[in-house]
């Protein structure tokens, strides 16, 4: 039988441009260096107007938490991404004080909302997709701050922080709750069942420093990641400088990895600590950097898991508890730093914010060890065992600059720089990468992290003010068939939608 040549070879095409992947459904050739602008919507309010995205593509709507104005979720047509379109609000003002996060799966909208005091137990109320209807009212732990579902569908999962009050004459149980999504009843985790490894996780480097705090209310959790088999969870407890490892199979927290702390006395962590010395000046110091991340997100290589933080760094500010002070204003052990004198000079360390919970190792009233907040960085951990894979060092921060001159804001240099707070992964085309929110830097960085131990720098994307929630949308869910970016600003309520070229 004679052959169609010219019909082999457009099938031949055709299947090399859905070939499967394992993650993502069908895959294009794109190009993950190559992400562009397509459109962008200011929402109504200004400040804190876009905080938290999700997508969901049985309707191609985008639903965006809006704090500005009381507290809804702002429903934006996404069916083209090259025009956003405002639909609705759903207002949740009956059911608390202020929605934190959302997140949708199978038609399924899940917010996490606090309570009107936010020390009382929260919820997570989840709608329709389509008829943006109640579906169920979950209560969880207080201070829900973040919201996800497993890859299956089956859970819903919600950090839910327990901050104290202002005087910490309240101060609840930080917790997970894991909500069944089949008839929408939370088993909620707290970490009262570690309390007798405190001593030996601090030597480790958990901190846990709240005013008169048990050990499960000293612990924040901040941002949930879930394995792609849906049968594990990380969890960063951004306060206490740690990732609690969950099993979902037996619904239980079931270790604690301290993330240790960050030399930049080496040349590879160096930093600029100093917002008056009129320069971006990256050098060496001997200051410890605690990782305190905020975003989390998991990706799988092989056989193995991997969780990747933004390192944002965070300070407990109450009235009972203020943590933070200048190195400037600190007594300096003069053995520890023979060169105290000049190093609290304003150009050089004496700017830079520090915790005065942790370095008076010999009780004596001075500093011997010194630690800023956050790691200016990403790291990439192995998901099973807690160890260090990859950090960025210095290179993002410097990366920043190379690409973007005008992005990296000095003023912010002695606390916290460019400030790495979201994270997500996606699979463009069969490249692994990660985008990476800078909040100081208005700007994301695309980094290729297909070999984990040796990312490399892509692109750096300029966002609206202070970039909050990134969400990544693979190829075989998005409304255009291409691979897309959404990023939503609280500093000004700028949503922006990229997409990659394709090869």
């Amino acid at each position: 039988m004679r052959k169609n040549w010219k019909y082999v070879a457009v099938m031949l095409t055709l299947m090399m441009a859905v070939a499967c992947d394992d993650n993502d459904g069908p895959t294009i050739n794109e190009d993950p260096g190559t992400f562009t602008e397509l459109d962008e919507i200011e929402l109504t309010g200004g400040e804190t107007a876009a905080e938290i995205s999700a997508y969901d593509p049985a309707t191609k709507q985008l639903f965006v938490v809006n704090n500005a104005n009381g507290s809804v979720i702002d429903v934006i047509d996404f069916s083209t991404p090259t025009a956003l379109v405002y639909v609705k609000s759903i207002d949740i003002a009956s059911y608390g004080a202020g929605v934190n996060s959302v997140a949708v799966k199978n038609g399924l909208l899940a917010a996490a909302i606090e309570a009107t005091m936010k020390t009382d137990n929260g919820k997570v109320v989840v709608f329709d997709t389509k008829t943006l209807t109640e579906k169920a009212s979950v209560t969880v732990g207080a201070l829900p701050d973040m919201v996800t579902f497993s890859p299956d569908g089956k859970y819903i999962l919600s950090a839910n922080e327990g901050e104290p009050n202002d005087d910490y004459s309240a101060d609840p149980v930080g917790s997970v709750s894991i909500i069944t999504v089949n008839n929408f009843v939370a088993t909620t985790l707290d970490f009262a069942g570690f309390a007798g490894q405190a001593d030996v996780l601090k030597t480790k480097g958990l901190r846990v420093f709240g005013k008169d705090a048990s050990f499960a209310q000293d612990m924040e959790p901040e941002y949930v990641a879930v394995s792609s088999d849906s049968k594990l969870a990380w969890v960063t407890l951004q306060e206490n400088n740690a990732v609690a490892y969950i099993s979902l199979d037996s619904k239980s927290i079931t270790n604690i990895f301290p993330l240790g702390f960050k030399n930049h006395a080496t040349a590879v962590n160096a930093l600029d600590p100093s917002d008056k010395d009129n320069s971006v000046t990256f050098a060496n110091y001997p200051v410890l950097g605690m990782y305190l991340p905020d975003a989390i997100a998991s990706f799988g290589q092989g056989n193995t898991n991997y969780i990747i933080t933004a390192n944002e760094g965070d300070v407990r500010e109450y009235t009972a508890l203020k943590e933070n002070v200048r190195i400037k204003d600190l007594t300096l052990d003069a053995n520890a730093f023979p060169d105290g004198a000049a190093l609290k000079a304003e150009a050089k360390l004496g700017r830079l914010y520090v915790t005065k919970t942790m370095g008076d190792t010999d009780g004596d009233g001075d500093y011997d060890k010194l630690y800023n907040f956050g790691a200016r960085s990403f790291t990439i951990w192995n998901g099973s065992t807690g160890e260090l894979v990859h950090d960025s060092g210095s290179k993002l921060e410097s990366d920043l600059i190379e690409k973007s001159a005008t992005a990296y804001d000095d003023a912010r240099s002695d606390d916290k720089g460019a400030e790495p707070e979201g994270v997500v992964v996606g699979k463009v085309g069969d490249r692994t990468i990660a985008f990476v929110g800078l909040e100081r830097a208005d700007a994301v960085v695309v980094y290729d992290i297909t070999t984990v131990t040796s990312p490399e720098l892509l692109q750096v994307l300029s966002t609206g003010d202070a970039p909050e929630g990134i969400i990544f949308i693979p190829a075989s869910e998005s409304p255009n068939g291409k691979s897309l970016l959404v990023v939503s600003s609280e500093g000004d309520g700028k949503v922006k939608v990229f997409q990659p070229n394709t090869l």
